[in-house]
């Protein structure tokens, strides 16, 4: 270990992993899942885990090796199709589902990182989604009163890092990295570049390394494809 940068996933959790806690894991679809510090999560084998995240990964791949586990007792998602094996766990009752429309969960996460307990949002109002929760109108509108999200831990994936951990994120992969790196009382990233201090334009960094704690170089960089369509090419372009 040096400063910031540990050796491996499984050094950079030692100490922070523990049964109960909250998980902020980032990701969109396939698109930026932490996906070298989620087997390690597996491999330590904590449970009755709280999971923040879009979705829960896919078949075989990302968060979905701690539901195949047993490790997840609630999911805080906002998208939870094409997955079989969350909608078998929830129908059974084994799995507790918090679902949040989705610019709704990443305000959560922003307003945790942000020190903001509460605010207001038009979204949901009418639904289920705000069932129990505070109702006001401001200026003939109603809004419904949302809580802020925070984690004992936020497992990030980013492109590139410095040693002291300022973020660039590459495109789609940034996704609800930057916030969820902001609300986890600790902050693992894994990154797929490491570079030397002073490298990242300072313009472009998209995380300040002053909420990143522990760093490692990515083990895992599958890049999946959640959806490959292809046509035959026509004798003209070919």
């Amino acid at each position: 270990m040096t400063g910031k940068i540990y050796p491996s996933p499984k050094a950079a959790l030692e100490g922070v992993l523990f049964d109960g806690m909250t998980i902020m894991s980032g990701g969109f679809g396939l698109s930026g899942n932490p996906e070298s510090l989620i087997p390690a999560v597996r491999d330590a084998g904590v449970r009755k885990l709280t999971v923040i995240s879009n979705n829960c990964g896919a078949d075989g791949f990302g968060l979905w090796m701690l539901l195949d586990n047993g490790q997840i007792q609630k999911m805080i998602s906002s998208y939870v199709g094409e997955n079989k094996l969350f909608e078998s766990l929830y129908l059974s009752g084994e799995l507790e589902l918090e679902l949040n429309p989705q610019g709704t969960l990443a305000e959560r996460i922003r307003a945790g990182g942000a020190g903001i307990p509460a605010f207001y949002t038009p979204t949901g109002v009418g639904t289920v989604v705000a069932d129990n929760k505070p109702v006001e109108r401001f200026e003939g509108r109603d809004y419904v009163r949302e809580t802020w999200l925070k984690a004992d831990l936020s497992i990030v994936k980013a492109w590139k890092a410095d040693p002291e951990g300022n973020l660039v994120f590459r495109k789609t992969a940034r996704n609800f990295n930057p916030v969820m790196a902001t609300a986890g009382a600790i902050t693992v990233v894994e990154v797929e570049e490491l570079v030397e201090a002073g490298a990242l334009d300072a313009d472009a960094i998209h995380t300040p390394g002053i909420y990143v704690d522990r760093i490692i170089v990515s083990t895992v960089n599958e890049k999946k494809i959640e959806k490959l369509t292809t046509r035959p090419r026509s004798e003209e372009t070919a």
